[in-house]
């Protein structure tokens, strides 16, 4: 950690010093020196190759072609841009990168779930996951390595903060999503200056169907601890010269970070997931220790209030089922009555608690779980109950807590090639 200097990190009642990368203005940093440009925006791209000499004009240019090539066509090297003269190509690969996270470990689970551990420039390991369904296949994306909000129920609380993710290094995980899936497009791109090879046909272009079609951030981490850098991330996740993702399909998750809420609504504009787990103080302040910090009187009126909330684009309550704890009839009926006198546009969604080694809490029986659902819904709120996935690899709700098995490389990176 020699490289890292001290930043503050919000805890439950003070600032948290922790240690972070020597990043200039976001960038994620690198040994050889280079300078990464994953998850800049493409005026700042622009900006460092002026800086590096490129005249304006020239600067402009080899932005708009560099930042279409990583997000349009996912390279990872210069020289696969095929519009860019050749002998620019050796330029900026001697002074920019563009990186990935390194996969330190890739499992496949039993019901088609993926989760990968990687690990920073820096070597500070991290999860996400991947969810494919009939209709859909969503990334769970991690902003932190670590966290610091301590939540009982959940694994990844039992780890301590390390630092914050770079944008770069919240993007580099879709990035990665989609190489593993295979689903970059295939053909030309080219967005040319005159200098295109032969047999370059601009024409060719064919975007397949897409299987990573939403995003969540409900990785490790709070991501309105990470604002910024969540937000340049989402801000590149959803141009339409970037990633092309539409807001409507990313979700932010919260424990309640209520100072952030309007901002992350007004700035980023995603849909809006709260972990609510629980209807009253004294639970609520037991297993999300957040609580004592922000009520959840507070939060519900941050959520009443969050920016672009309505019937279309509902709040959604994450509640994690904890036998005899939060699961009771009378807990149903005091969620529906929350809901209620704040007048929120909400679903609920049940998730029947996934056990790890230590944890102080039972799962609900599927019948209690069920019970549960029916009064919301006959209240006429929707309460779907979440079906595990992942659980054989750790993958579930709450489970993620970076812990690899002792595996050599080569056995890592059989795995990684064939997930």
């Amino acid at each position: 950690m020699s490289d890292t200097a001290l930043m503050p990190i919000p805890g439950l009642a003070d600032p948290l010093p922790v240690p972070r990368p020597a990043a200039t203005e976001g960038v994620t940093p690198r040994a050889d020196g280079r300078t990464d440009l994953l998850g800049l925006p493409r005026e700042r791209i622009r900006a460092l190759f002026a800086e590096a000499g490129l005249d304006p004009r020239q600067a402009k240019l080899r932005a708009k072609q560099v930042y279409h090539w990583i997000y349009h066509r996912g390279v990872t090297g210069f020289e696969a841009m095929t519009d860019i003269a050749k002998p620019m190509r050796p330029w900026l690969a001697e002074r920019f990168a563009i990186g990935r996270p390194d996969v330190v470990e890739a499992q496949h689970s039993v019901d088609g779930t993926r989760k990968w551990l990687l690990r920073t420039a820096d070597g500070h390991d991290f999860e996400m996951v991947f969810i494919p369904d009939a209709d859909r296949g969503t990334l769970c994306v991690s902003s932190q390595v670590g966290c610091t909000l301590n939540c009982t129920f959940c694994h990844t609380g039992t780890m301590k903060l390390v630092r914050n993710l770079t944008a770069g290094e919240i993007v580099g995980q879709v990035m990665l999503a989609r190489d593993a899936l295979g689903e970059w497009p295939k053909g030309a791109m080219d967005v040319g200056d005159g200098s295109d090879e032969e047999g370059a046909d601009e024409t060719e272009y064919r975007a397949d169907g897409r299987l990573l079609t939403n995003i969540v951030m409900m990785g490790m981490g709070e991501p309105l601890y990470n604002f910024d850098n969540v937000k340049g991330a989402l801000a590149i996740v959803m141009d339409g010269d970037g990633l092309a993702l539409s807001k409507r399909r990313i979700t932010l998750s919260t424990s309640g970070v209520v100072p952030m809420m309007a901002r992350c609504g007004e700035e980023i504009g995603v849909n809006l997931a709260v972990s609510l787990h629980a209807t009253n103080k004294e639970i609520r302040d037991e297993i999300v220790p957040l609580n004592r910090k922000y009520g959840i009187e507070e939060l519900l009126e941050a959520c009443a209030a969050y920016p672009g909330a309505s019937n279309a684009r509902r709040i959604t309550f994450e509640y994690v089922m904890l036998k005899d704890k939060n699961d009771s009839d009378e807990h149903a009926r005091e969620l529906v009555a929350l809901i209620r006198r704040y007048k929120l546009p909400a679903k609920v969604n049940l998730i029947p608690f996934n056990p790890w080694p230590g944890a102080g809490y039972d799962t609900s029986t599927p019948e209690r779980v069920r019970r549960f659902s029916e009064i919301v819904f006959e209240a006429g709120i929707s309460a779907p109950v979440r079906t595990p996935r992942g659980r054989d690899i750790d993958a579930a709700c709450g489970q993620l807590k970076t812990a690899a098995e002792k595996k050599s490389r080569a056995e890592r990176d059989r795995e990684a090639a064939g997930a």
